[in-house]
């Protein structure tokens, strides 16, 4: 047999983990077997926004997919009630079960039923996957006793039914089935959702983005994140770019979301509300510390756009073009008056430079940025598990556009003195945005900004208008100029175009993309280019929901096809608690594959055969006896 050095080595290491032709041998049988089990279900969802209890709740029901499996096995045998109340335990055991003692302990056969209930529901959920794969994803506590119960056959006398009904008398004996109920219902959800896809906007609007990304630090299952324009946002706060601090922090005020910043993340607003009540007025409607923000925001903005001529935001230096005299900017040759007169800290003759406590003001708050343990957790995070687009099992994930031009073809960009367009601007925007906090390089970092809100970024792909919202009443002039992708993203071949240029080619293929909230009221669907194109911003933010009429979508992808689940608002966590209130959730099916989709047909599946290949050639170095074989 003769080998490469190369593959020696890659055999070698296989053989630590496999010492002889038997190991070996089983793991190809393994392998071949997965192959030809049904693909896992993935999840996708877009937009989350800060929204942590209806993103919890909608992570916990598993996007209404667990309530649809316990009325499919126990509809015929419990009461409305009874699917609600046991679909609350699985979503919130430990609060539901604090909630169940509150009358007193829990009767023995109220136990029992709860865990037959769950043993057969988690039965059905696990039977897709190998036996190995369900073990693994047990608590190792109780993945031995789990397992028994789960794979427990008939017999002729019954004795199985009899020891499992010893291992649950044993359970409830030790005082054990409350952490086994919590057990099982982790178990269950684990199984119903094998891939969630996050595509952008964790951040900004909501009361809480920094649970979110705790909650999903501890998602235990295969996770992956297209940044947003609003993630990066932060990611370049992190690295502690002025220009995305302050816009961080003119969202968070606007919302009225103090509390992820002073108590989610440990960054004081305290010198910056100081400065602002000292220094502006409340006299005519706009509040000071708002004031304060917007001239700091567009201070540093002007004064990176006049750093950055490569990022032709020229058009965006208004505050630079403001008549100081009359309080009048000028824009497309219209005069418009500004909201506010009140600019104490403007140098007329140079209105980007920071007067001395606004330098302070951004040095102090650079630090906390860059110094929070929170934030860098979390962007470390964010980095580790996130990117600018994804291809995974034949589809494209990514959260904003791909720049177009007018006639529909990929934009060439001036990116960092390269013209670039297509995957290879995006693969360029992602290597540049990793060493921004790799690195600390000033020019990646002040691109962050420019991923937040530039006309070209992959993220926004719109002339951002944050200067004309904040000084300027008349709403004419806030529409965004949007890049032309968002003009022909509709049509089928500029769809396949864009799947073409990342090396998919399947009928099965499609792009899958938020940021843009769909309005439903208004008729407009998520589906668009004939089916290759999915939206998935269906207004998850509160603020978006009388808008586009609905709550979020989360776009399911199994075996057997596509189907889109439709959310109406979340009441409240006490209200799922107190009254097994749940999302409601309408479901489309919106593609069903003529052939069940199995492993051997995924990305896995590819990753697979690879390894059989690598294994098929150890074991040929085995019965060669160019490797030794181990006991």
């Amino acid at each position: 047999m003769i080998i490469s050095s190369e593959n020696r080595k890659v055999l070698e290491l296989l053989a630590r983990e496999l010492p002889n032709r038997r190991a070996a041998f089983a793991e190809i049988i393994n392998l071949q077997a997965i192959l030809n089990l049904p693909k896992g279900t993935e999840h996708f969802l877009s937009d989350v926004h800060g929204e942590y209890e209806a993103f919890k709740h909608i992570i916990n029901n598993c996007s209404g997919v667990i309530r649809e499996k316990v009325a499919m096995i126990f509809g015929d045998r419990m009461t409305d009630q009874e699917q609600a109340e046991l679909c609350t335990l699985i979503y919130y055991p430990v609060e539901e079960l604090e909630r169940m003692k509150k009358g007193g302990d829990i009767p023995r056969q109220k136990y029992l039923q709860i865990l037959e209930h769950l043993i057969e529901l988690t039965a059905m959920l696990s039977s897709k996957y190998t036996r190995s794969k369900v073990r693994k994803a047990m608590p190792e506590e109780f993945a031995f006793i789990i397992d028994e119960l789960l794979h427990a056959q008939k017999d002729e006398d019954n004795n199985r039914a009899r020891y499992h009904a010893k291992i649950f008398d044993s359970i409830i004996d030790t005082d054990s089935a409350d952490d086994f109920i919590i057990a099982l219902c982790t178990l269950a959800k684990r199984l119903t959702v094998d891939k969630l896809h996050i595509i952008g906007d964790i951040f900004d609007r909501g009361e809480h983005a920094d649970r979110i990304m705790d909650l999903l630090m501890n998602f235990e299952n295969e996770l992956d994140i297209q940044w947003g324009n609003h993630d990066v946002l932060w990611m370049g706060a992190a690295c502690g770019n002025p220009c995305s601090i302050f816009n961080c922090i003119n969202n968070n005020v606007k919302y009225g979301n103090y509390e992820v910043l002073e108590n989610g993340y440990g960054i004081s607003m305290r010198n910056l509300v100081l400065f602002a009540e000292k220094t502006y007025r409340e006299n005519d409607g706009m509040d000071p510390l708002k004031k304060a923000i917007s001239v700091l925001m567009f201070k540093t903005e002007g004064d990176m756009v006049r750093r950055h001529p490569e990022y032709r935001m020229e058009d965006r230096q208004l505050f630079g073009r403001v008549n100081w005299d009359n309080y009048t900017v000028e824009i497309d040759g219209v005069t418009y008056p500004l909201k506010t007169h009140d600019f104490p800290t403007v140098d007329k003759n140079d209105p980007y430079k920071l007067s001395e406590e606004e330098a302070e003001v951004v040095r102090d708050l650079k630090h906390a940025f860059r110094h929070s343990f929170r934030i860098r957790q979390h962007v470390d995070f964010l980095y580790a598990y996130g990117s600018v687009y994804k291809c995974v099992n034949e589809n494209l994930l990514y959260h904003g556009c791909i720049p177009l031009d007018e006639d529909g073809n990929f934009e060439r960009v001036e990116f960092f003195g390269k013209p670039m367009q297509g995957k290879a601007y995006l693969d360029e925007v992602d290597r540049v945005a990793r060493e921004a906090w790799s690195t600390l390089n000033p020019d990646c970092v002040d691109f962050m900004w420019y991923l937040w809100g530039g006309y070209y970024s992959p993220m926004y792909g719109r002339t951002i208008k944050t200067f004309e919202r904040t000084y300027i009443k008349d709403e004419s002039t806030w529409k965004e100029p949007r890049n032309h992708y968002y003009m022909h993203h509709n049509e089928k071949r500029t769809c396949k175009m864009i799947l073409h240029e990342f090396g998919l080619y399947s009928d099965r293929s499609h792009i899958i993309n938020g940021h843009t909230p769909v309005n439903v009221k208004k008729g407009e669907s998520p589906i668009r280019a004939e089916g290759k194109l999915y939206i998935i911003d269906g207004g998850f933010c509160k603020a978006y929901q009388k808008s586009t009429g609905i709550a979020g979508y989360t776009l399911i992808f199994n075996s057997h096809g596509m189907k889109l689940k439709t959310h109406q608002p979340f009441e409240s966590l006490k209200k799922a608690l107190e009254e097994n209130v749940d999302i409601h959730s309408d479901t489309e099916i919106v593609e069903v594959e003529e052939k069940r989709i199995m492993v051997g047909d995924t990305d896995d599946g590819f990753v697979i055969r690879e390894r059989i290949k690598d294994l098929k050639q150890l074991l040929e170095a085995y019965r060669s006896g160019l490797i030794r074989e181990r006991d």
